[in-house]
């Protein structure tokens, strides 16, 4: 197959108005393009009139590989950084923590760098994988800032590729002893750009979440000043005794509970001086028999004095947490006119399908969010929350809950099938707590939305959103007590809805869907499936059942002043057409697929954007092991792509 691509998008800056002097449109300064994670350019020489003529300019095989075949025994993960570029040259890490510089133009190496962390052993959760760097400048002096999985933060001459001896302990900081409680480091990594806000780095933490114990470490969230590597602020998003919030934790279950992280990413606001915190569930995922009550700060959104760590506002949008619906990717920060005023806001897109549109001064709602009634639990020892909030506007942007109205209806046979396939299974609307014999819900706790998070349009005021719909069994079992002092634990594989009906998923389509909200108004504008899905099923012959929406690894949103370019992977499901790696092409307007542009392998890391020499490109990380190191390996890349 001749390999065509398309899609060329420079970044910019251009969401929020930032302090101090403006990057150049041509760079691609922060993970998600800019502060504000609106993974927007204003670059429009790739248009709809010539994306199809983009072919591959340069490819970069990772370095990672070196590794591996020096340390047979260690394999890295799938490949999701998303590099950075910066006065035409480009930064990114390798599964392994290396940091490499390369000819944003041609891919050569310039330079390498290896903080040797895979030396420590396997990092928790996903093992060997990391997502990216950070840049800091403050005009005259400029920084590479990155967390590793041996809990260490290493400042880098983005010259030289060298650490920064004026940086912590000649550039580096040691984050396993500052957190005010002895862990267990194996339970603990780093895997994320840290966040940058004026002179403060912000970093979070991955801690690991299938624990057999109740004591877990804390995700507390740490502050560094950028030049010295000094330790500003420590933020608790477990509340210790005296502090806001901890009367949320009965029984001092704040002493021991462990995770409420920021595993994803930050925004900030330089004008504001603040920093945002999209924060995880606590220990464990879906049992909260031992830390009975609400749990602040656990899934909420937290608003923090960049100098000081100071809570100014937050926002909790799921009380005593047992879905796993943590906050998987940083909030988009914008500037609306909503009812003729000027508004700086807040989206933060979730799990649940959900985007919780919130002032980002104030912390208060854009429009109304509702405590509602929801069902109580059914497992002993445990007290579910009786009211979760529920946004008025904008409505979900995927399917809720799971009852007989979401169960496929292409034929009448197809569907008395699959509703006698969930016999037994106990079922609800959103937020019917987990049970052992596994409650099926939506969306999983894969998303909804995740990771690759939102892209927003400055210009048009008008977010787009990726996500899926995968039915989920939120299953809890009792652990072996000689190993265990939790009541349950999550268990992912102890029960489980079948996979399907002659091959087709149980629950109605979409399975993969864009979403398209103007955020002016609260709108939906349109939305359109993501793939075609499984049309060409034998079950669904002589059916017009139109495209259905292919589930595969990606969903990584970039959009440009024309053109909006989603990731997406092999599907398992679906067309031949589905099952080729590709970005996806769509008219912003309209969400009509304009043109899908095929990739080698499977796209894990998100799309960036950039021009060099006047040519503008786009890059994105292809390949490395499958989940959890799987196999169907194919080598780790960057592939840049240019008119």
């Amino acid at each position: 197959m001749k390999f065509f691509s398309a899609v060329v998008i420079a970044a910019t800056v251009i969401g929020i108005v930032q302090a101090g002097a403006q990057p150049s449109a041509d760079d691609w300064r922060y993970y998600g393009g800019d502060f504000a994670n609106t993974h927007y350019s204003t670059l429009d020489q790739i248009n709809a009139d010539n994306f199809s003529d983009v072919s591959v300019a340069w490819r970069w095989k990772s370095i990672e590989t070196e590794v591996m075949e020096n340390n047979p025994r260690i394999t890295s993960s799938q490949f999701k950084p998303t590099p950075l570029v910066v006065n035409g040259v480009m930064y990114l890490p390798t599964s392994f923590c290396q940091v490499v510089a390369l000819d944003a133009g041609s891919g050569e190496l310039i330079w390498k760098f290896d903080p040797e962390s895979y030396k420590a052993g396997r990092p928790a959760n996903l093992g060997f994988q990391h997502r990216g760097l950070s840049y800091w400048s403050d005009g005259d002096e400029a920084r590479l800032f990155i967390a590793v999985h041996d809990r260490r933060l290493w400042a880098i001459d983005p010259k030289t590729g060298k650490p920064c001896e004026d940086f912590g302990d000649d550039g580096v900081v040691d984050l396993e002893t500052s957190l005010g409680r002895k862990i267990n480091p194996r339970m603990m990594t780093h895997s994320s750009p840290v966040g940058i806000c004026n002179d403060t780095v912000i970093v979070g933490s991955i801690v690991f979440d299938g624990p057999t114990l109740k004591e877990m470490p804390p995700g507390h969230v740490r502050a560094f000043d950028a030049r010295t590597g000094e330790m500003k602020w420590i933020f608790h998003t477990i509340p210790q005794k005296g502090e806001f919030g901890n009367e949320t934790w009965e029984d001092e279950s704040w002493t021991y509970t462990g995770n409420t992280n920021v595993w994803s990413m930050f925004s900030t606001d330089e004008e504001l001086n603040r920093v945002y915190l999209p924060v995880s569930t606590a220990t464990n995922d879906m049992y909260g028999g031992h830390r009975l009550g609400d749990n602040l700060f656990a899934e909420s959104i937290v608003c923090l004095d960049a100098d000081t760590g100071e809570r100014i506002w937050h926002f909790q949008a799921v009380h005593h947490g047992m879905w796993d619906y943590d906050f998987p990717t940083s909030p988009n920060l914008m500037d609306v006119v909503i009812d003729g005023e000027p508004r700086k806001i807040l989206a933060q897109v979730s799990k649940q399908a959900f985007a919780y549109v919130l002032d980002r001064v104030t912390g208060e709602p854009i429009w109304p969010i509702v405590e509602c009634d929801v069902p109580p639990s059914t497992v002993p020892g445990e007290r579910a929350a009786p009211t979760q909030p529920i946004p008025t506007k904008p409505e979900a942007f995927d399917r809720q809950g799971f009852t007989d109205d979401d169960v496929i209806d292409f034929t009448p046979e197809l569907r008395a099938e699959a509703l006698k396939l969930l016999e037994g299974f106990p079922r609800g609307p959103l937020f019917t707590p987990p049970t052992e014999k596994g409650t099926l819900g939506l969306p999983s706790a894969g998303g909804g939305a995740n990771w690759p998070g939102a892209a927003y349009d400055p210009e048009t005021g008008i977010m787009y959103i990726p996500s899926s719909t995968t039915l989920s069994a939120f299953t809890i079992t009792k652990p072996d007590p000689s190993r265990s002092n939790l009541d349950y634990v999550t268990g992912w594989m102890s029960a489980g809805p079948p996979r399907g009906v002659k091959g087709l998923p149980i629950v109605k389509p979409p399975y993969s869907r864009i979403t398209a909200i103007d955020l002016k108004t609260g709108d939906h504008v349109w939305m359109t499936p993501h793939g075609d899905g499984p049309i060409d099923n034998p079950a669904l012959e002589g059916l017009d059942v139109g495209p259905l929406g292919a589930n595969g690894s990606g969903n990584g949103p970039l959009l440009t002043k024309s053109l909006l370019f989603v990731t997406q992977g092999a599907a398992f499901l679906g067309t031949e057409t589905d099952k080729q790696p590709k970005i996806t092409v769509f008219d912003k307007k309209t969400g009509k697929i304009l043109g899908r542009i095929p990739l080698p392998a499977d796209p894990y890391g998100n799309p960036m954007t950039y021009t060099h020499e006047g040519k503008q490109y786009i890059a994105v990380a292809v390949g490395g092991g499958g989940f959890m190191g799987g196999k169907g390996r194919y080598p780790a890349e960057i592939i840049a792509l240019s008119l």
